[in-house]
């Protein structure tokens, strides 16, 4: 069956906030403030303007007697004087008394008998020019204090950051109002029964005290992707009413020596002073992979990894706190990670089976209008080798379908557009090709769909369609009619020549050398599965029943090679041994049902896309030759 395409967001990362550019922008801005702050009182202070000046008494009834002045307020001991136009002196002159007299007393009866002045004698005290006055001092120095108080507590909060940076990032659940129970994860039975007890004893540990048993201190939950290990987790959580610190094995890690390390400690720390309670650690193959001598000691993940197995050591039997940890790469693990006393219990949360898969289905489907005649039975028959994701994302196109159609519930044509969506792309309807172009499509999805028709170890025939769909230009889809957990050889070599199909198509239609690319993803797809029967399924005729290891890397990315170059020259000539076979096999039956392969071809120019049954009406009466039959 084909491999699900997972969603990927394409929002792009927002940036992290530069402090030191945001310190000088809010420096900046507080200046500014200052510089306004001190305008506008000046502004409002005459005294403090460029056109006033400050003039001895004596100096200013010299100006009174030569009639320079127009006239005079006095302000308690204060003089604001006005002079005249064309006097040649500033607009307005600050004086003082001197003593308490009056300005009579001072020698200014003269020049007011004369006319030469006016006096003004203003009793109040102006209130707001004292308040100016004051401003003037007292603003300024709010500002600056104020601008230093600020700068002071952007450098304790970037204290508190940098003094935080060895603290867990982990999230802590356990007080929502809605608890993610074993109810709300469908399907893998076993793996809930396994977690039951480690439930059973954060509820009742004193029953398991008492008769001396000690409950596992790691569990660890290991399964393809998207089959709900972390949902598995939360579910323990949710069953045992307890705090679920929560986070990813990627958060330890840190380009400074010593901080996941830190992180660990902190982590341990939290989760025991909240026990009893459960740390899960997400895709714990990121710091905890197996360790390499030449690595060193100092490196960062190391270290991280040191003091994780450190602190399950240093677990007391009665501090309720237990690890679970999850990951798709058991293999990747360091073993001391796995030893008993750390973790170890392993659950192995598996892909669902059929009965799960209808679970699933209906949890997902629950808070969705869905048509009465909507078969969930069906579409789990077809999602075989499906993961929980998978579903999930089916049953959200599905619901997109609809309502794109505006269709007011789901019907089944929502369901199957969905489900082959999501199994092999989208149609590309507006990708137009010429007649040549469909011909040799239309032959080329018809050799694929009859050499999985006649061979007897194939799985039947889906769907064929010459409608783009994703990266392809046709689809002949094959599905298998149960589950199953183990293939045979002939099954495999049936689908390396069904795969073989389409290229033998062209080359009969287009002779030798008129074949196309459009066999690429085929030839790449027989080149992989080959090379896997014969180094991991021990299928090779000549190496029958030894396996080589092939995908291991060491440290410094370099594929491991442990056996010989003889034995990788015999590894090659058995791939090309199989792809040969699949070739001849393919031939032979394209060959022997040339008739049906025109008729077909040319259906599917007709119609497009033909279903199950249309495929199987068309090529009633195929025969399988004797030369592409296998022996054992």
């Amino acid at each position: 069956m084909p491999e699900y395409k997972k969603n990927v967001s394409g929002r792009r990362p927002q940036k992290k906030p530069n402090k030191f550019l945001n310190t000088v922008r809010t420096f900046v801005f507080w200046m500014i403030v200052i510089i306004l702050g001190m305008a506008i009182i000046t502004s409002l202070n005459p005294s403090a303007t460029g056109n006033s000046e400050e003039r001895s008494l004596s100096e200013v009834l010299s100006y009174a007697k030569d009639s320079k002045l127009e006239k005079i307020v006095v302000k308690g001991n204060e003089l604001t004087v006005t002079s005249k136009d064309d006097s040649g002196l500033p607009k307005t002159i600050i004086s003082r008394k001197d003593g308490s007299g009056t300005l009579q007393e001072q020698g200014f009866e003269e020049a007011i008998n004369d006319g030469k002045v006016s006096i003004e004698i203003v009793e109040n005290v102006d209130t707001m020019g004292i308040i100016l006055d004051i401003a003037l001092i007292v603003f300024p120095i709010i500002i600056i204090v104020g601008f230093l108080v600020y700068m002071m507590r952007q450098a304790q909060n970037m204290n508190n950051q940098s003094m935080g940076f060895g603290k867990a990032k982990a999230r802590l659940y356990g007080n929502e109002k809605k608890k993610v129970t074993f109810e709300d994860v469908a399907g893998n039975e076993s793996a809930k029964q396994d977690l039951s007890e480690i439930v059973d004893f954060l509820k009742n540990p004193k029953k398991y005290e008492k008769l001396g048993a000690k409950i596992p201190r790691g569990v660890l939950l290991a399964g393809e992707p998207g089959t709900g290990k972390t949902l598995m987790a939360r579910a323990v959580a949710g069953e045992a009413g307890v705090p679920f610190f929560s986070i990813s094995g990627s958060e330890f890690a840190e380009m400074f020596v010593g901080v996941g390390a830190s992180r660990v400690r902190d982590l341990f720390g939290k989760a025991k002073k909240n026990a009893p309670s459960i740390i899960f650690i997400d895709e714990i193959d990121a710091v905890a992979h197996k360790r390499d001598a030449r690595g060193g000691a100092g490196r960062e993940d190391e270290q991280t990894l040191n003091q994780i197995l450190v602190e399950m050591d240093g677990f007391d039997n009665d501090t309720g706190v237990i690890v679970m940890a999850a990951t798709n790469r058991v293999d990747m693990l360091d073993k001391a990670l796995l030893r008993p006393g750390r973790f170890d219990r392993h659950v192995n949360v598996t892909l669902p089976e059929r009965k799960d898969r209808i679970e699933i289905l209906k949890v997902h489907f629950k808070n969705k209008p869905v048509a009465k005649d909507v078969d969930i039975d069906a579409l789990a028959a077809k999602t075989a080798g499906s993961s929980g994701a998978d579903l999930a994302n089916i049953a959200n196109e599905a619901a997109i379908t609809a309502a794109r159609e505006n269709h007011n519930e789901i019907t089944n044509a929502d369901i199957t557009e969905a489900f082959e969506r999501v199994a092999i792309g989208p149609e590309r309807k507006s990708k137009v090709m010429n007649d040549q172009e469909r011909r040799i499509t239309a032959y080329h999805e018809a050799g694929h769909a009859i050499v999985g028709h006649v061979l007897p170890d194939s799985d039947p025939v889906h769907k064929v369609t010459i409608i783009p769909r994703g990266h392809t230009g046709g689809v002949t889809w094959f599905l298998p009619p149960e589950d199953r957990s183990y293939k045979s050889i002939f099954e495999l070599k049936d689908v390396l020549a069904r795969a073989m199909g389409g290229r033998v198509a062209e080359r009969m239609i287009l002779g030798k050398d008129g074949i196309t690319t459009g066999a690429s993803s085929d030839l790449q797809h027989i080149a992989e599965l080959a090379r896997e029967m014969v180094s991991k399924e021990g299928m090779g005729a000549k190496l029958r029943d030894q396996v080589f290891n092939t995908d291991e890397v060491n440290f410094f990315g370099d594929r491991a090679k442990i056996y010989s170059e003889k034995t990788s020259e015999i590894i090659d000539a058995e791939i090309e041994s199989l792809n040969k076979e699949a070739g001849m096999r393919a031939e032979a039956v394209l060959k022997a049902n040339r008739k049906f392969l025109d008729e077909l071809a040319a259906a599917l120019l007709e119609k497009e896309t033909l279903e199950e049954a249309e495929v199987a009406k068309i090529l009633e009466g195929t025969t399988l030759p004797e030369v592409a039959k296998l022996h054992n």
